[in-house]
């Protein structure tokens, strides 16, 4: 069993928590929080050993009546690998303890490419974190664009994708961020972050990305163009897509005409708190024009990566092939939202 711990008990940190729970080859050591706020009354109501991740405030779990296991050093002396989930920048920071133990470390997408060995994303590129000491998962938009491209660069080559990203303003607990009511350029320049970061994943691939910021809290929704190296159509295209168990085929006769239905949608699936780690693609909306295929695709910023720190920890551990990680991720956290449209 590869013994796991997760430091930062956020909006990723406590969905990769339950996730590595679910896995029959994974143990939950803990998790480490810097205070004893709600997240981490739910995170002992589970049953998770709670760790201060800044010695320093460990009083003030103290005060607030939360046992602690120990500090970040004890947590991070204890496992086999750690998942670092805090805020960006705070994991670069970190890193000097995960090395002082020689305990090999996952990293998040707001954490610059430089702090590991490698960019990750379990379709594209798993076999590149394979006992690796440090991997950066890819943000939630990269991972997106990361799955949808990987099929079709296998399958038909891609020359360039041009890609706009309508942007949520904020997760729906991140009450200090905006905008309130308005429509921004975010960045006003060419290209957003998010083209670059594809690059780490497919460093020849051409690609430009824009992105705009908008006052919900919903999911992120991608306008794509590719253009393609050889022709092909809109229905196979559709049936590439339906082979990837990580893209989820919007049909048409579902009625699903947004973001909004879409999280109703997975709540009525039972998904817990409404999560979506599938690329959400409208089928209805996939054309192809001589060689460039166009389609729309919403991508849940909560936890799309959450099966992807997963497979990221077999990676760095060599503890399953690609293959078999993703289908064991799939089958445990219950990939799969299109089935319920399968007769």
């Amino acid at each position: 069993m590869t013994q796991v711990g997760v430091v930062g008990y956020g909006t990723i940190g406590k969905r990769v928590a339950d996730a590595v729970v679910a896995q029959r080859d994974m143990d939950l050591v803990g998790v480490a929080k810097t205070s004893p706020n709600f997240e981490a009354e739910a995170a002992l109501a589970k049953g998770y050993d709670l760790y201060a991740a800044v010695p320093e405030r460990r009083e003030r779990f103290d005060e607030a009546g939360m046992a602690v296991a120990g500090d970040l050093d004890a947590l991070v002396d204890s496992v086999d690998v750690i998942v670092d989930a805090t805020p960006s920048g705070i994991g670069a920071k970190n890193k000097e303890s995960y090395e002082a133990h020689d305990t090999p470390a996952i990293y998040q997408g707001g954490e610059d490419a430089e702090v590991a060995d490698t960019s990750f994303n379990a379709r594209a590129n798993f076999e590149q974190a394979e006992d690796a000491d440090h991997v950066r998962v890819v943000s939630c938009n990269t991972t997106g664009l990361s799955r949808l491209l990987a099929p079709l660069r296998e399958e038909y080559g891609v020359e360039k994708a041009r890609v706009t990203l309508v942007r949520r303003g904020g997760d729906p607990g991140q009450t200090d961020r905006g905008p309130i009511n308005d429509i921004i350029p975010d960045p006003v320049s060419l290209p957003s972050h998010h083209g670059p970061d594809v690059k780490t994943i497919f460093p020849d691939i051409a690609i430009d990305t824009l992105g705009l910021k908008v006052p919900t809290t919903l999911m992120h929704m991608h306008s794509v163009n590719v253009t393609l190296e050889s022709e092909t159509d809109a229905e196979a295209v559709k049936e590439l897509f339906a082979e990837e168990s990580r893209l989820f085929l919007v049909p048409e006769a579902a009625g699903i005409d947004g973001a909004g239905k879409l999280k109703e949608f997975a709540l009525d699936a039972g998904r817990s708190r409404g999560d979506i780690w599938e690329n959400c693609i409208w089928a209805e909306s996939i054309a192809v024009r001589g060689r460039d295929l166009y389609l729309f695709q919403a991508i849940h910023q909560e936890s799309d990566v959450v099966p992807e720190n997963v497979d990221a920890i077999r990676a760095i551990t060599g503890s399953a092939s690609k293959a078999e990680s993703i289908a064991t991720t799939n089958e445990t956290i219950g990939m799969g939202l299109g089935r319920a449209f399968e007769r």
